[in-house]
């Protein structure tokens, strides 16, 4: 929990601040913080790799700190200008420093490369984007010190002014895209500059910059003053772009490739805009293209199906199955850029109107959502090639799994289906298969599930050329019901007609392949403990589906650059990488500069783990729901804001009212006490019940979504407070060293934690699921409560 309260110095001048001054300035102050570091994370997930984009949160949490701490450092010289003063330059400054950092994030080529030049990038990319959040950790530091009578008061307008940011962010990016967004965040610091500046000449230079900053804004709404330059590391050549927009899922752009245009979504995944005249199918090229790939085997088995495609992008499986005679085409595309602006809009034309024929149906929304909430059946269920790297707004490797490739998942398809439909789902596939033979144990578990003893008569799997490193498009259906000999017959004469095509795995030809020794094992935990990489089935606890290195694989270099998925393989070592810098920095910037200063008087160890429990507690809590919220809201980015928005919002008001219903601090084992049996409950009672009321309304699902985190959020808003108080009172004996740092000390490793926390969720989740997450959340406020004695206070 990053909460700023320092001891106030004795002689820090003091002069009275009107009230709706500080409040009004804090409150804008705090809301660009949180603006900058959510804006961030989309920014992240485009110009880097998606392994990078939770560092945000990280950065914000570390800049904070050492903003913090740093105010205690510099309490001295600090003291020789008044808090209005201060304040203004502060804010004017981070003002301009938010441009320049956005100008470093947009310039650094940052790739995935293991070495030292690209380590240094990020190194300098991570330190620079720190440097806002550092100077408004030292603003509220000062702030917070010098008024100490106000605190309950600051740390409210605080909290409100971080929740507007969470409410603000997603109508931000969707109008005004990531760059602008981050743009706003500078005009609110300047904005706040004015508010605090106390001089008419200091008041009016805050105001030149906020309407400058608000033309560079204005003038950037089409995107071409300040965009992205470099992406994954490559340079982006303008000169590609047609047309470029961000939202709050994903900056979605139009290239042009040679004669064809693709739809380019964070940089990274793609997929062509069909350009055919319908009338003309059989007489152009379109028919062979697209009846000669894997995906057109459920156009040949369901030529006049109901067709349910999540994920239609620019409409290749759309027209796959209007040209082949299906009646209704239910297309679910969760980004309205790609479905509404770009299909239905600027290239309607270029498309035919696909989208917008009377047999097409397309829903802007999550496709398991819909599938949840539908009473409809099909013949079909299909995905190709959806949710590659494109990333994810909440940032962050785990996050960037969608929950669409989980056992639970295909269940649901299974469920959607009529009693002889199936579903067909197309990976990317290499020499070593991993992505479509882990397709197949999901859907051999789901199966399993649903009564089928031994589903070997069940699958078809095909692929189009030979399998090898770069890696071919293949192809798994599969069935509630066997597949029948007219079945494989008219595969099998496909094949025959298109010689591109190919059989890996056939009921009554299974050959000798990994797929058909997953198939005739009838156990896929069982053979991915045997196989060469990790092809387990997965489910909503654990989603991350792309993720199929074994811990071998993970130390070694073998098979991190096999196939063009090294790149999401390597996420774990760059969670290392990351876990390295942010233990530098947090040593660096909060643990070193208090303990030289402290010297000979530095504070007893013990104590402070208390605020360490906390401050992990907290942080694990939160990603742990962020990351289960995914799948219920139906996009990283709406459990992003939601879950910190309500969190924020109902801590900041536990904390408030600390004091009041916790009169004395030896209470403060009632919230632990009360933020652990919580947990505790929703460790073993949430994720089923969460996963049944996922088909609700978006609004119903808000409402739900406040009824299990205000509560928690309200309790766990007041173990930090709390424990500062007991510090405070605490018997000199009970610490050796000098009092005089003794809240810096608390606070710096309360940050500190959640820092190392914010990537510590990530790995646990990644290793044992969200549910452990939450779990060790639980146990790190245990811990906590074990801990009270140690500031002096009674745990019971």
């Amino acid at each position: 929990m990053a909460v700023i309260s320092l001891s106030a110095s004795p002689t820090s001048p003091r002069t009275e601040i009107p009230e709706r001054t500080v409040l009004s300035g804090l409150a804008l102050t705090s809301f660009a913080a949180l603006l900058l570091e959510l804006a961030l994370t989309r920014i992240f997930s485009v110009v880097l790799f998606y392994h990078f984009a939770f560092l945000a949160i990280s950065i914000a949490l570390l800049g904070l700190g050492a903003g913090g701490v740093f105010a205690y450092l510099l309490k001295a010289r600090l003291a020789e200008l008044g808090t209005r003063a201060l304040a203004a330059r502060l804010c004017v400054i981070n003002a301009v420093v938010v441009v320049a950092v956005l100008e470093i994030v947009l310039h650094v080529p940052v790739s995935l490369a293991v070495s030292g030049k690209n380590f240094l990038r990020l190194t300098v990319l991570y330190l620079a984007a720190a440097v806002p959040f550092f100077l408004t950790g030292l603003l509220f530091s000062v702030v917070f010190a010098r008024e100490t009578q106000r605190i309950p008061r600051l740390y409210g307008a605080d909290l409100c002014g971080g929740a507007l940011a969470c409410l603000a962010v997603v109508p931000l990016l969707n109008w005004l895209g990531g760059p602008n967004a981050i743009l706003v965040a500078g005009v609110a610091l300047a904005a706040a500059g004015m508010i605090w500046a106390e001089s008419r000449s200091a008041r009016r230079n805050a105001g030149v910059l906020v309407l400058a900053l608000a033309i560079l804004t204005g003038a950037n709404y089409s995107g071409r003053l300040i965009d992205v330059v470099y992406a994954k590391g490559m340079f982006r050549d303008p000169a590609w772009v047609e047309f470029a927009r961000w939202n709050a899922l994903s900056r979605v752009e139009v290239d042009r490739q040679g004669q064809a245009k693709a739809v380019v979504i964070d940089a990274d995944a793609s997929t062509y805009i069909m350009n055919a005249d319908l009338s003309q199918w059989h007489t152009t090229a379109w028919e062979h293209a697209l009846m000669s790939a894997p995906p057109a085997l459920a156009n040949v088995l369901r030529p006049h199906g109901e067709f349910a495609i999540i994920g239609p992008g620019g409409g290749v499986d759309v027209l796959r199955a209007v040209a082949n005679g299906s009646p209704s085409v239910t297309g679910i595309e969760i980004n309205p850029i790609i479905a509404t602006t770009i299909m239905r809009g600027r290239y309607a034309d270029y498309s035919q109107h696909l989208y917008e024929r009377p047999e097409v149906h397309i829903h802007v929304t999550d496709g398991r959502s819909f599938l949840r909430s539908s009473p409809q059946h099909f013949d079909v269920v299909q995905m190709t090639l959806v949710d590659t790297w494109a990333s994810t707004a909440a940032g962050a490797f785990a996050l960037s799994e969608n929950n669409l490739y989980t056992v639970e998942a295909f269940r649901e398809y299974f469920e959607h289906l009529k009693p002889d439909g199936m579903i067909a789902i197309t990976r990317w596939e290499f020499h070593h298969p991993r992505e479509a033979l882990r397709v197949v144990a999901v859907a051999m578990e789901a199966l399993h599930r649903l009564g089928v003893a031994n589903p070997a008569r069940h699958f078809i799997v095909a692929c189009q050329g030979e399998l090898n490193a770069d890696g071919i498009p293949v192809v798994v259906l599969a069935k509630k019901t066997p597949f029948t000999a007219a079945e494989e017959t008219a595969v099998i004469t496909q094949f025959d007609h298109y010689w591109e095509l190919d059989s890996l795995y056939l009921p009554s030809h299974p050959g000798q392949n990994p797929f058909s020794d997953l198939i005739a094992s009838n156990a896929p935990y069982a053979f991915a403990r045997s196989y060469a990489y990790n092809v387990a089935p997965v489910n909503d606890n654990a989603p991350f589906f792309f993720f199929t290195l074994k811990a071998g694989q993970i130390l070694g270099e073998k098979g991190l650059r096999e196939g063009i998925d090294w790149k999401v393989n390597l996420g774990v070592l760059v969670l290392l990488l990351v876990l390295v810098i942010s233990v530098c920095a947090v040593l660096a910037f909060l643990i070193l500069p208090l303990a030289l200063k402290g010297g000979k008087t530095r504070q007893s160890a013990f104590p402070l783990l208390y605020f360490v429990a906390v401050g992990l507690g907290y942080i694990l809590v939160e990603i742990a729901f962020i990351q289960r919220f995914v799948l219920f809201l139906g996009h990283p980015t709406y459990a992003l804001t939601v879950v910190i928005f309500l969190l924020m919002i109902s801590s900041g008001a536990g904390s408030l009212f600390s004091r009041l219903w916790l009169p004395r601090a030896e209470m403060g084992w009632l919230p632990l006490t009360l933020v652990v049996a919580t947990l505790l409950v929703y460790v073993f009672f949430l994720p089923t019940r969460l996963a049944q009321l996922v088909g609700l309304d978006f609004g119903l699902r808000l409402l739900v979504s406040g009824v299990l985190l205000i509560p928690l959020g309200f309790v766990m808003g007041m173990p930090f407070p709390t424990g500062l108080r007991a510090l405070a009172a605490t018997p000199a004996p009970e610490f050796p060293a000098s009092q005089d740092n003794a809240v810096e000390w608390a606070w710096a490793m309360n940050a500190g934690a959640s820092v190392l926390g914010s990537v510590l969720a990530m790995v646990i989740a990644i290793q044992f699921g969200l549910t452990a997450t939450l779990a060790c959340g639980a146990a790190a406020y245990l811990l906590a409560l074990a801990l009270m004695p140690a500031l002096g206070l009674k745990a019971a």
